[in-house]
């Protein structure tokens, strides 16, 4: 398995707890710098992450029956599963992203500045542009491209018009995971 000296999985009591990185069909996971890994996340197969990753709590990133491409300073958070349909879709996610807890990304493209709200779901073939928020809840339809802005409900609609705040709020987010990663790393 390739994976970097830098990316550290914390151990309690002196009992190493790892989580699940593994090879599938012949696809390693390639794991970038400094990235924090949960105990109890999954990452298998066709997955390559940037640095400064953070994959949480039970988060899955399922790359058995296609590629998962995952930029620098993306934190996926507890629960979220990111997956895709075999030879029809690919997951790709920029740099500066937030996948929210509970929520899937399943062969969609996230732009850069992102984020990706609570139980919020992106569907295959999606396209996701840069400075965006996807509302917690809210359902990306197969194939919808969402421009910058604010979108929400289900379907989801877009709600806001881009704007410098919706891009830096998504930015501020993904820095702030920067730091939580930071503390479990030094315990």
């Amino acid at each position: 398995m390739e994976r970097s000296e830098a990316c550290s999985v914390p151990s309690l009591f002196n009992i190493d707890y790892m989580a699940i990185i593994r090879p599938l069909r012949g696809f390693t996971p390639k794991i970038g710098n400094n990235c924090f890994i949960a105990e109890n996340a999954v990452v298998l197969g066709d997955v390559t992450m940037g640095d400064d990753c953070s994959i949480w709590y039970s988060a899955v990133l399922r790359g058995d029956v296609n590629t998962i491409k995952i930029g620098n300073r993306v934190n996926i958070q507890d629960g979220a599963v990111v997956h895709t349909l075999y030879n029809r879709s690919v997951s790709e996610i920029g740099d500066d992203v937030s996948v929210g807890h509970n929520a899937v990304i399943h062969g969609a493209k996230i732009g850069n500045n992102v984020l990706v709200g609570m139980g919020a779901i992106v569907m295959d073939n999606a396209v996701v542009a840069d400075n965006t928020i996807i509302a917690a809840g809210a359902v990306v339809l197969s194939n919808t491209i969402c421009d910058s802005g604010v979108w929400a409900g289900i379907p989801a609609k877009k709600v806001k018009d881009a704007s410098e705040a919706i891009g830096a709020a998504a930015h501020k987010n993904a820095q702030g995971y920067m730091m939580y990663k930071d503390w479990y790393k030094e315990e």
